[in-house]
């Protein structure tokens, strides 16, 4: 049984961990991978005629 629970605890901890690293609004790991493909697609426009 505490296994189950210690099993449980973690995983709320890594679904938090998840929320605030990776979703964040604008310093997220998300929006900064979003910024900067949107950043190399205008890139990479300019370079074909």
């Amino acid at each position: 049984m505490r296994n189950i629970l210690i099993t449980v605890m973690m995983l709320i901890v890594v679904a938090v961990l998840f929320t605030n690293v990776i979703t964040q609004d604008s310093t997220g790991t998300e929006d900064r991978i979003q910024t900067q493909g949107n950043t190399t697609n205008t890139k990479l426009g300019s370079l074909t005629p």
